[in-house]
């Protein structure tokens, strides 16, 4: 027998928490359109995500490492898919909307520039004078305008939830909102978790391919108060192990760590506050999800490492330095020639202007392709 949408919302009211984003009772979407039979709407949401271009274009782009340089290192794609199985963990522990969640979890960089961080602090250059580029503000506008899946809208109309779940850096703003509600001064608890599953995500699975690819040791982690403690943890749960599988599992424990360090601290100030909606989590004293100071301080000494010993190594740097000049090339041989951009981009131009629809298409642009369009184009040659 099908499970009607309408059972799924109802089993959400009995298992979810009062706190909790209920399917039934969102805020909607900005074009209207009818209920699905079957999915309540942040699985549709999610299905929308899943089968978006701007999500399968983060297959290849880069997390760390420049994407080609090796099959094993984490892209964009993969980290977005190891953050989402994250997120739908805690969202589960604490009883709230999991489809919500794993929403945010894979939408929240498919605004990203290709070549990481670097490539989006390059495009913010180049956009200062024109309101500026951040790859949280642009995926929410590439799900709301650049995806081009409906023909009676722009974007994928996804509910206000998932959007506002997007503005994590906006929510604090004062008086903030979105169509009119307000994002904050705390998210809802869905999109903290979503924040904070990122975190988790990337502290593991960047020491993981940092490992991988030599460029941190084994003696450098083992003087990190965070590492000594997955490493005691590993050594606890195996009596002997190889180095290999030894690795393994401490990264492993970096997640788990962290997920129990999330719940502990969470519980601890949900119990504390006792909100009962949603706008009590919005409107709490103080954000719900969120590290215990002790883990909080392990955890800067451990990102702070990977700054210097991975994100800013000379091998790093110099490669992702060489692709953003040929994607600064890139970007200028749009606004110069227009004309090569793609159709729906160029027929953007009169409503969006010429160097926001040059940002959009740039930051669209997978590695491959940007680096395709620069020898395509003479850029740097």
């Amino acid at each position: 027998m099908t499970h009607a949408r309408q059972e799924w919302e109802k089993q959400e009211s009995r298992d979810l928490a009062l706190y909790a984003a209920h399917s039934a009772s969102s805020l909607g979407r900005r074009h209207l359109e009818s209920d699905h039979p079957v999915r309540p709407s942040f699985q549709r949401d999610r299905d929308r995500v899943l089968h978006s271009r701007c999500f399968r274009r983060l297959e290849y782009k880069t997390q760390v490492f420049v994407n080609g340089t090796a099959d094993h290192y984490r892209t964009r794609l993969t980290h977005t898919i190891e953050m989402a199985a994250v997120g739908r963990t805690l969202a589960r522990a604490f009883r709230v909307n999991e489809d919500l969640t794993e929403t945010i979890c894979l939408a929240h960089d498919v605004g990203h520039s290709p070549f990481g961080h670097r490539g989006e602090r390059v495009l913010d250059e180049l956009m200062k004078e024109h309101g500026g580029f951040d790859h949280n503000l642009q995926s929410l506008r590439a799900v709301e305008k650049l995806e081009y899946q409906y023909p009676g809208f722009s974007g994928l109309n996804l509910t206000w939830e998932v959007r506002a779940g997007l503005l994590k850096h906006e929510a604090a703003k004062s008086g903030a909102k979105l169509d009119g509600h307000p994002i904050g001064p705390f998210q809802y608890l869905e999109a903290q978790i979503a924040d904070v599953a990122d975190d988790i995500t990337y502290h593991a699975h960047d020491a993981d391919d940092g490992l991988d690819a030599g460029l941190i040791t084994l003696d450098q982690l083992e003087k990190l108060a965070f590492w000594k403690l997955a490493a005691a943890r590993t050594r606890e749960q195996y009596a002997a192990l190889d180095d290999g599988h030894f690795l393994r599992i401490t990264i492993r424990n970096l997640l788990d760590l962290q997920a129990q360090d999330i719940l502990r601290e969470g519980h601890l100030r949900i119990e504390k506050h006792k909100p009962r909606t949603i706008v009590d989590v919005m409107n709490a004293p103080e954000r719900l999800i969120i590290f215990s100071d002790e883990m909080a301080a392990m955890l800067k000494e451990f990102s702070s490492f990977l700054y210097r010993q991975l994100y800013e190594h000379p091998s790093v740097l110099d490669a992702n330095a060489e692709a953003v000049e040929l994607m600064r090339g890139l970007f200028h041989h749009y606004v110069q020639h227009p004309e090569t951009m793609g159709k729906k981009a160029h027929a953007r131009i009169a409503e969006e202007g010429l160097m926001r629809t040059v940002c959009d298409y740039v930051a669209g642009c997978t590695d491959r392709y940007a680096l395709e369009e620069c020898q395509k184009y003479g850029i740097g040659a």
